[in-house]
């Protein structure tokens, strides 16, 4: 949605921005997930363009009053998105996924060579994900891993594993050790 305010309600805006800090502090108790305050307060910004563009005085409410649901209201939107986003999200914990089982009693395959032939198989950095996924069983921590990696920052290791992650949870084999 594209807004074109006018100068007035530019002004306006600018004057009412500290009521987006005054609704995150009111309404935003904890972690948020997916978003810092940094996000949430640009959510909240949001909200407030649409309320200086939406506002019509003929309904007897104070502006401050409007701007703040409208701010309230987008910011919750978010957080309620962060939170079915999370929900969405499978892990498959490394630990368990690297323990030593056989798929059925006719197969002698363990789930560390199922790992080695879908390595083998990845490419680029769900290669390296899956590898990461297996010193993280061991122990490393992202930190540990990404130095191992040619100092790799502790996000990419992290971005890494989650592809790997879903890489893997598409091999129906791999998938049958998943807790």
């Amino acid at each position: 949605m594209s807004l074109h305010l006018t100068d007035a309600q530019r002004t306006l805006v600018e004057q009412y921005m500290p009521l987006v800090k005054r609704v995150m502090k009111e309404c935003v108790h904890g972690p948020t997930g997916i978003y810092d305050w940094y996000d949430l307060r640009q959510y909240g910004y949001i909200g407030l363009c649409n309320a200086t563009a939406t506002y019509d005085e003929s309904r007897n409410v104070l502006f401050e009053t409007y701007a703040y649901m409208l701010i309230r209201n987008e910011i919750y939107k978010a957080l309620e998105y962060a939170t079915r986003r999370k929900q969405r999200e499978i892990t498959m914990e490394p630990e368990k996924l690297l323990q030593e089982a056989s798929l059925d009693s006719d197969h002698d395959t363990d789930l560390a060579t199922l790992l080695d032939v879908a390595a083998a198989d990845a490419a680029g950095v769900t290669s390296k994900g899956i590898e990461a996924l297996r010193l993280h069983a061991q122990g490393y921590s992202c930190k540990e891993i990404g130095q191992l990696f040619g100092g790799a920052s502790d996000n990419n290791v992290s971005a890494w594993m989650s592809r790997a992650r879903i890489y893997l949870r598409q091999d129906p084999a791999i998938a049958a050790f998943a807790p």
